[in-house]
């Protein structure tokens, strides 16, 4: 590609969807011309404004981020979108995409695997390239090349890998595909995750997460519910007609995690709620631990009870709380001596835990009493994935009257559990007699 003796001298850019990736962006182009005996000689590289110039001809390539205002009034000459699906609006794309209306022979790439959002302008470049490729002459100047399985092809098939992979064989190789296609089968997250990362399928937004028949292996019981155990423990506090939930792990000497939970609902509307299911019934059955707090509210002052009780028979070390609606009790049960913690429902919080719940329901590392509550909120569990790849767990739909707040508790005990086991052990105290 040339640039035009009248136009002005080139500006290339590519675009990453956040600083930090913008910032691995450079440094690998930055590395790259480091490397080139060629390139260090005709190109100067400027790390302050992230930017590689050629001096004689007044150049200049830069990575931009998804801060759409510092994109608008560019002068392109070519553009490299990365990873379009990622983009969390198109407002980036829009401020960019007719950069180069000034010059003639400007060029605009966009590279990207397959998403989730069908309202994205992902999908929308998606949908635009399909057609193209079946009918060129609806877009003479649009180049579309699309490797990906159908919704027809079999997952398990090598022909389908190398079919959606155009570097299989080199790149990647057949082995670490049938190890990633045995992972996938345990559970629907990774199954919708293998098809998006690796055979470019676009998935849902809302995927199932557990695998019931995996979820079945998990509902034994531990006869070493000792007091000398440490617990972690999670509370999901209801904002209106959820339930309030509080559950907590601990890891037994078979390196298999007990779950006890315990929850609150309002005892006045427990035949009426939507959901339809037996509360009453429930709350007669201990192993449940549903509690039906007098009037048409939950009464906090009952959580409040029942939690301190669970931690005078047993080593609490820490609960995690969803900030939300929750600093009152908070404050009480911190009043009380119990260590109490504030833990985001962010993408970012929660991913690592609920891959780690995923993890022990497919390895049968769980134990959860065969909690009826906990079983019907396991199998109403749907996962969110963001522009990221991070994943949390979440209802069906904002509108459906399935619940998943003891889930929910499970993955912040977990997430406790997970961060006390990484800490840093202190070495046992050694006593030297002189």
């Amino acid at each position: 590609m040339t640039v035009a003796d009248s136009e002005p001298a080139a500006e290339c850019f590519g675009a990453a969807t956040s600083r930090d990736q913008a910032g691995i962006v450079y440094k690998q182009m930055a590395e790259l011309v480091r490397s080139s005996p060629y390139l260090s000689k005709r190109l100067e590289i400027v790390d302050s404004r992230k930017t590689i110039a050629c001096v004689p001809t007044n150049s200049f390539w830069r990575v931009i981020s998804s801060d759409s205002h510092r994109a608008e009034g560019l002068n392109i000459h070519s553009l490299c979108y990365d990873e379009l699906h990622s983009a969390k609006d198109r407002k980036l794309w829009d401020a960019i995409r007719y950069g180069g209306i000034s010059r003639s022979q400007s060029l605009v790439l966009a590279i990207t695997t397959a998403g989730y959002d069908r309202s994205s302008i992902c999908y929308e470049q998606h949908e635009h390239a399909l057609k193209v490729m079946q009918d060129p002459s609806l877009d003479p100047q649009y180049f579309a090349y699309i490797a990906a399985a159908t919704a027809e092809d079999d997952y398990r098939d090598p022909a389908v890998w190398r079919a959606a992979n155009p570097s299989f064989g080199v790149t990647m190789d057949e082995e670490s595909f049938k190890a990633d296609v045995r992972e996938a089968e345990q559970s629907p997250s990774r199954l919708s995750s293998f098809l998006r990362y690796r055979l470019n399928v676009w998935v849902a937004g809302t995927e199932k997460f557990v695998n019931l028949t995996q979820w079945e292996q998990c509902k034994g019981h531990s006869g070493l519910l000792d007091s000398s155990r440490v617990w972690y423990g999670g509370l999901d506090l209801a904002q209106t007609w959820d339930v309030n939930a509080f559950v907590a792990v601990s890891k037994a000497h078979d390196d298999v995690f007990d779950v006890i939970c315990k929850f609150w609902i309002p005892a006045d509307n427990a035949d009426t709620r939507r959901e339809e299911v037996p509360y009453i019934q429930w709350a007669k059955d201990p192993k449940t631990g549903l509690t039906l707090t007098p009037g048409d509210t939950c009464d906090y002052e009952f959580i409040k009870r029942d939690i301190l009780k669970f931690a005078k028979e047993r080593t609490l070390r820490r609960i995690a709380t969803d900030p939300y609606n929750s600093h009152y009790l908070v404050q009480q049960l911190q009043a009380e001596g119990l260590d109490v913690l504030g833990f985001s429902q962010n993408f970012s919080a929660m991913n690592a835990p609920t891959r780690a719940l995923d993890g022990l329901i497919s390895q049968g590392r769980l134990r959860t009493s065969d909690n009826p509550i906990l079983n019907w909120m396991a199998g109403n569990c749907t996962i969110k994935t963001n522009a990221d790849g991070y994943i949390k767990i979440a209802k069906p739909s904002a509108m459906s009257p399935a619940r998943v707040d003891g889930m929910i508790a499970l993955v912040m005990a977990l997430a406790l559990a997970s961060d006390a086991e990484a800490a840093p052990k202190m070495a046992d105290p050694e006593i030297i007699l002189l």
